[in-house]
């Protein structure tokens, strides 16, 4: 199925989502399909590798495991089948801490903590829609990293289940991870290219 097919105001399912050719790369929010393309810049790889490895290297020999996009997370409204479930999407990075959640198609229900990577095309998205998606799915803390402002802003679900913002955290600072008692990222690694530190 092609993008002018997806375009015709139809809501589609896991089972429609899975038979989509393999070439394209789409997201699935509340029935509504969301072109992923095209491919994600030099700099949004850069920022979403140098995180994964501060956080795969805190995550050895734990429970959690940390895993990115492209990875398939579906979040259903109730106790739905696969195919019925309406909304699947492609977290930049996820990590998920149960481990009942993960099979062999990615993860069922809510990871524990999700980063988007915000460009200029999924701002819009990642900012409204995953983020009212993400806190009633109940993914406890919520990312939001800019590149181009090199700053990441932090969201935790509060007792009442609503997103509070814990902190706006600038490329020199480091972030105390909620979900982990003893783990921070550090900022400066994740937005110093590589190139500069040779220089």
């Amino acid at each position: 199925m092609g993008v002018t097919e997806k375009m015709s105001g139809l809501r589609y399912t896991y089972g429609d989502y899975v038979n989509w050719s393999e070439d394209e790369r789409w997201e699935l929010i509340n029935g509504i399909p969301y072109d992923m393309t095209p491919a994600p810049s030099t700099e949004h790889q850069r920022i979403s590798r140098k995180l994964a490895l501060q956080f795969a290297n805190y995550l050895v020999g734990k429970t959690c495991e940390v895993f990115y996009s492209p990875f398939d997370v579906r979040l259903p409204l109730a106790n739905e089948k696969d195919e019925e479930i309406n909304t699947v999407v492609q977290p930049d990075l996820a990590i998920v801490c149960d481990r009942n959640k993960l099979d062999e198609k990615g993860c069922k229900g809510a990871p524990d903590l999700i980063i988007e990577i915000i460009s200029p095309a999924t701002a819009k998205k990642d900012m409204q829609e995953k983020f009212l998606l993400y806190e009633r799915s109940g993914v406890r803390e919520y990312w939001l990293a800019f590149p181009l402002d090199r700053v990441v802003d932090v969201y935790v679900l509060n007792k009442d289940n609503k997103y509070q913002r814990s902190g706006l955290y600038q490329y020199y600072d480091k972030i105390k991870v909620e979900i982990f008692e003893d783990l921070e990222i550090d900022l400066g690694l994740v937005f110093t290219n590589d190139m500069e530190i040779r220089l």
